[in-house]
């Protein structure tokens, strides 16, 4: 009787320059310059890879999104750079985002399908509805588009991409020198979309690659967010701060794609993580509470204040947050990151300053601190229980953070059995466990032939 193979858990580092904490460029070991050095990147890149990670992901701004007065910021094109990592790696996947709001399908389609081709299939598509006002006015616009007309445009823009990317048949490419015959023009298809927001002919100048088409990752935490994930989305990446809110979400997210017909198994959902890892549980604290010591209180409010989408002096460091909290611009700020950060002040009945204290500073995600063991622990219980199929790593500081994790933490998630020794696949869909998709025109077709 066959039996299927053990479920393996999947680990991604987001590359966020010298590392998540807002201090990691201050360190003895950081170059100030790491966030627009290629180099730095690729030797992150290369650490991952050597310890069988799935990815390497980027995140990315249409405008200048921190306080630069202190802290680096996300500033190199995504694709670019991934095409360079691209090329200095063999295996490891290569995750990149763009926004919907800010860009055409028929561009972001063919940047992906570009670094799909470039790195042999280990292209992947981080689809972002931008929704700062910074990134507003850099595209001419007075204001931030609603919440409910950025993921409409959202939806629309990832069916016309995946459309682009179905236009070619997998046998559309001939290259028969001796009959003459290039490309059977009959399988190359025109999608003549007409849509609220975008009308687009097609069809798409290239081929199908390795994987079929770059792997859809997704990122929204709201209502419309998670619906967008459950209808495209093959990845997604979460921000929960507790084990019952995670396995909640991951448990409505693959039910809801299980209702579109997709399966309970179409969606890897991947928790952001930041570690700070040290040789004893109190070495570990010690190592965070001196990189949050690095960064002036007036930044961090600040950050805290942009995120909650209050005025900083509503926040005072001693006291708890306020009680009259919503969401930000009136529900059309980032759900994912103000949930996710009450969440953690109000479980917890933190203080401002305990709240930045254990957020490491930075905001939103979660924060463990402490030995290999204790983080090893915490992974396995998450994974076995449901509650991800695998995590988003974001290292205090890069890349002596990632170095330390798969130094301490890999091999101990290697002898659980739970990560892979070896990468069994070449593709990013290979290493996530993700089917391959099938050309529409070819079901289609399978579809009339059965009739």
């Amino acid at each position: 009787m066959r039996t299927n193979p053990p479920r393996q858990l999947h680990l991604n580092v987001n590359i966020l320059h010298s590392g998540f904490v807002p201090s990691a460029w201050r360190t003895s070991d950081a170059d100030p310059q790491a966030f627009i050095d290629p180099d730095h990147y690729i030797r992150v890149a290369r650490i991952a890879e050597a310890a069988k990670f799935d990815a390497v992901f980027l995140a990315d701004n249409a405008s200048i999104a921190d306080q630069i007065d202190f802290r680096p910021i996300t500033a190199l094109e995504p694709t670019v750079l991934l095409a360079g990592i691209a090329a200095a790696t063999t295996h490891i996947g290569v995750i990149g985002t763009a926004s919907t709001s800010y860009n055409e399908p028929y561009n972001i389609a063919r940047r992906f399908a570009t670094l799909d081709h470039l790195s042999a299939g280990r292209a992947g598509w981080n689809i972002v509805t931008t929704a700062d006002l910074g990134s507003a006015r850099n595209f001419g616009r007075d204001a931030v588009p609603d919440h409910t007309e950025r993921y409409e445009r959202a939806a629309e823009f990832t069916e016309v991409v995946k459309a682009l990317w179905d236009s070619w048949e997998d046998d559309a490419f001939i290259g028969d020198k001796p009959g003459g015959r290039f490309v059977d023009a009959a399988k190359v298809h025109r999608i003549d979309h007409r849509g609220k927001y975008f009308n687009v002919d097609g069809p798409f100048n290239l081929p199908r690659s390795a994987q079929g088409h770059p792997v859809l990752i997704q990122a929204g935490g709201s209502a419309d967010g998670r619906e967008l994930a459950s209808r495209h989305a093959e990845a997604v990446f979460s921000a929960s701060q507790s084990f019952e809110e995670a396995a909640s979400y991951a448990r409505e997210l693959k039910s809801r794609a299980a209702a579109y017909g997709r399966g309970d198994d179409a969606i890897r959902v991947l928790p952001g993580l930041t570690t700070i890892i040290g040789a004893t549980e109190a070495q570990a604290l010690r190592r965070r509470d001196e990189l949050v010591d690095l960064i002036p209180w007036s930044y961090s409010l600040t950050r805290l204040a942009g995120i909650l989408g209050v005025r900083v002096d509503r926040l005072k460091l001693d006291e708890r947050l306020p009680d009259d909290l919503s969401l930000p611009g009136g529900g059309n700020g980032n759900h994912t990151f103000f949930h996710a950060t009450l969440a953690q002040a109000r479980s917890n009945g933190f203080t401002v300053r305990q709240l930045i204290r254990a957020l490491a500073g930075g905001g939103g995600h979660r924060v463990i601190v402490g030995t290999p063991e204790q983080i090893a622990d915490d992974i396995e219980h998450w994974f076995k229980r449901g509650a991800a199929d695998g995590f988003n790593l974001m290292p205090d500081v890069l890349p002596g953070g990632l170095q330390d994790f798969t130094d301490g933490v890999v091999p101990l998630l290697q002898q659980r059995g739970i990560f892979r020794t070896e990468y069994q696949g070449r593709t990013l869909r290979e290493h996530f466990g993700l089917r391959r998709p099938v050309s529409r025109h070819l079901e289609r077709r399978e579809t009339a032939a059965t009739a």
